[in-house]
């Protein structure tokens, strides 16, 4: 059975942010482009939570700077373990990395590319997954359950915009 969705008890994140939590109405919800979610629950404890990763890392003249996708996916953790969850028993979700653009570099791959490799490297099973294509996608994660719902997101309607106006014709009026 579905859990009831109350837009009042949602908590609706951005990118670059996290929430917890381990209420059985809470929901916590995303809307991702080429962005990733993780999802992470302790079914033991019944606490879970979710980010919203903008970029698995950044590139310096020195390399590689894993500090935003691994900080992220850190402060995911250490908030779930402050809570009573326990590492050994995470369970994982992932959804989001999108192709929004035509662009050189596919940032949605790299990001849920980033994930998966998260995932393993910290023995995190992953119970389900949906990433890639290029839909936006919306998702909704229940913490205390660990369900998650996703749906892809539409297209904004394309309006039509009046035509453009004739420039002004030039007159012999000068203006000094």
């Amino acid at each position: 059975m579905t859990p009831a969705f109350d837009p009042k008890k949602t908590t609706y994140i951005a990118q670059g942010e996290h929430a917890i939590g381990s209420a059985p109405d809470q929901v916590i919800s995303a809307i991702l482009g080429s962005c990733v979610a993780v999802c992470l629950w302790d079914p033991e404890t019944s606490v879970g939570g979710m980010n919203h990763i903008l970029l698995p890392d950044i590139k310096s003249e020195s390399g590689s700077i894993d500090r935003f996708g691994g900080a992220e996916m850190e402060l995911l953790v250490n908030d779930l373990v402050k809570q009573g969850a326990a590492r050994d028993r995470l369970r994982a979700k992932v959804f989001g990395g999108a192709a929004m653009i035509s662009a050189k570099s596919d940032i949605g791959a790299r990001n849920a590319a980033f994930a998966e490799a998260y995932l393993q490297a910290e023995s995190i099973p992953c119970d389900a997954e949906d990433t890639g294509g290029n839909a936006a996608r919306q998702v909704r994660f229940w913490p205390h359950s660990g369900l998650a719902r996703m749906r892809f997101v539409r297209a904004a309607p394309e309006t039509e915009t009046a035509p453009a106006k004739p420039a002004p014709t030039a007159n012999d009026v000068e203006l000094f």
